[in-house]
């Protein structure tokens, strides 16, 4: 079906936009008349005009009369940008077609109510599964008010994540930690445990070449960490939160001067509360977060439901060990029926290593 092949090619252009638009989502725009393609565009970066609007100053003669495929429904509201609905129907586009509907309240079928009203044709769901994957972090986020959480962990194909002493680096091949970096650039923010921070002081940063670096995240219950990390260091340049339940007045102040900013959350069992870290990031405005910590931190993810994708890369190596550390540490479960359930696998190969993709699978 050709109008098919104009939605793929909206659903391509809005990848363009994968990493640059969160907490927005990502759209494509094509404008198509007398069978040919006169125009097309991408929301670029957060803040940015709009696909819609850059497919119409894209366009090669007037639109007047055209069709327009866009991923998803053009929103109707004052924002960062003016409505795209308002320049549809100015430009005197004959008829939208629609992969999603928008799930914002300020949208959510408005859009699609003042495109009908000014006269003009609209058509809902042409390639509405496609299209709701491309934004499922956007959904989730405007859904739940809270980030889209992944855990990701490296480990070899006897299920360690470091050696008896501790050491971890390297277990996957460059190939498998390229791929970390390109997720680093599409998650909007990283979280790691402060144990993470005092073993490896990293830097957490993304090393791709036209890439955004992440909001780097710091769960940090007694303010262990050090003045002169990597992290600490860098926060005038990276965005920078620690969250901590400590009370420890002076060195709060210190690391606000030091652009970091401090969150003090509820404590839970002697921890942080990641419930509660979790819902203040999402009133942060962070739409998703990839965990990069060790096996205790991965585990209270799990207990606490907050771990929403699962990316496991696995290297053809054996460590052995009884006392080399595992991905998910913890307590754990006590019977097999009580296991953290995963759905819906995705294998992909990357170099020598293997990456397995899961769903978190809920409660019915």
């Amino acid at each position: 079906m050709l109008e098919e092949k104009y939605m793929e090619l909206a659903l391509k252009l809005a990848q363009k936009g994968n990493g640059w638009t969160n907490p927005n989502p990502m759209v494509g725009a094509v404008i198509v008349k007398n069978g040919r393609i006169i125009g097309q565009g991408y929301h670029e970066k957060y803040g940015q005009l709009h696909a819609e609007r850059n497919a119409l100053s894209s366009c090669s003669e007037s639109a007047e009369g055209a069709t327009m495929y866009v991923t998803l429904e053009p929103c109707c509201h004052y924002g960062k940008t003016p409505p795209c609905t308002e320049a549809i129907i100015e430009n005197k586009i004959k008829k939208v077609v629609i992969g999603s509907t928008d799930p914002n309240e300020l949208v959510a079928g408005k859009g699609i109510k003042q495109l009908e009203e000014a006269g003009i044709e609209v058509v809902v769901g042409m390639m509405k599964e496609q299209c709701d994957a491309l934004n499922h972090i956007f959904f989730n986020y405007i859904k739940e008010k809270k980030p889209f959480v992944a855990m990701k962990y490296a480990m070899t194909l006897d299920g360690k994540i470091a050696t008896y002493s501790g050491k971890s680096k390297w277990i996957t091949s460059e190939e498998a930690r390229e791929h970390v970096h390109g997720l680093r650039h599409q998650y909007m923010g990283i979280m790691v445990g402060i144990g993470t921070v005092l073993k490896d002081n990293p830097m957490l940063d993304c090393r791709l070449p036209n890439t955004k670096n992440p909001i780097r995240i710091i769960c940090d219950t007694t303010l262990q960490i050090p003045m002169e990390s990597q992290l600490v260091q860098t926060a005038k340049e990276i965005v920078t939160y620690v969250a901590t339940a400590s009370s420890d007045t002076e060195k709060i102040k210190q690391l606000e001067e030091a652009n970091c900013k401090v969150l003090n959350v509820h404590i839970k069992d002697g921890h942080i509360n990641l419930q509660n870290l979790i819902e203040r990031l999402g009133a942060e405005k962070i739409d998703s977060i990839l965990l990069e910590g060790g096996g205790m931190l991965n585990y209270a993810a799990l207990e606490s439901g907050l771990v929403d994708h699962v990316y496991c890369y696995i290297a053809p190596k054996l460590f052995g060990g009884a006392q080399a550390v595992s991905p998910v540490e913890g307590l754990g479960v006590e019977n097999p029926d009580q296991a953290f359930l995963l759905e819906n696998q995705k294998i992909t190969s990357l170099g020598q290593d293997v990456l397995l993709e899961f769903d978190v699978k809920r409660g019915e």
